[in-house]
């Protein structure tokens, strides 16, 4: 593509698909208690004075009003043996948390408890940007585990192999 060349959609979903991320599931509950959630790739640490993370949603996601209005949510980094679940979670009209493995929290969101890495938000900033909402979360609680987290690239899920005498990722070669 020339820089005269018009960008596209499509070309610009194929760009950012080659950026490997790691997958999140965030949930919370609405006014009425009832559960809420989203699976999102675009996560990242922001600050750690204050501790804050932040998340996008897209303004179309059913959930949306549920995360503009919440003053608390969850982040959980997934493993691979989540990934079914994160496809469920990302498809509109789904029954999300049907037999999911989630259970109320202290304050009653839903808790994912064997994800690698838990993190309890509390809303610290909300920033509109084009077709999605940024999420930004003071995070109040931190767990992790044992659990080594999946990542997305080119669309799909991929395990991320982990040298076993140290545990650090690695390379492809």
């Amino acid at each position: 593509m020339t820089s005269t060349e018009t960008l596209t959609m499509e070309r610009f979903r194929e760009a950012m698909s080659s950026f490997p991320s790691g997958v999140t599931i965030v949930t919370t509950a609405d006014e009425h208690g009832t559960w809420r959630g989203f699976t999102a790739s675009s996560f990242c640490s922001v600050s750690m004075r204050p501790p804050l993370v932040l998340v996008c949603l897209a303004n179309t996601a059913e959930c949306h009003s549920a995360f503009r209005s919440g003053e608390r949510w969850l982040v959980h980094i997934i493993s691979d043996e989540h990934t079914d679940l994160a496809k469920r979670f990302a498809t509109r009209g789904a029954d999300k948390f049907a037999d999911a493995g989630f259970s109320a929290d202290d304050g009653g969101l839903p808790l994912l408890a064997d994800a690698a890495v838990k993190l309890t938000c509390d809303t610290y900033a909300i920033h509109s940007a084009g077709d999605h909402t940024i999420l930004v979360g003071r995070v109040t609680r931190a767990e992790t585990s044992e659990q080594t987290p999946t990542v997305y690239y080119r669309r799909r899920f991929h395990p991320l192999a982990l040298d076993s005498s140290n545990g650090v990722p690695i390379s492809a070669p």
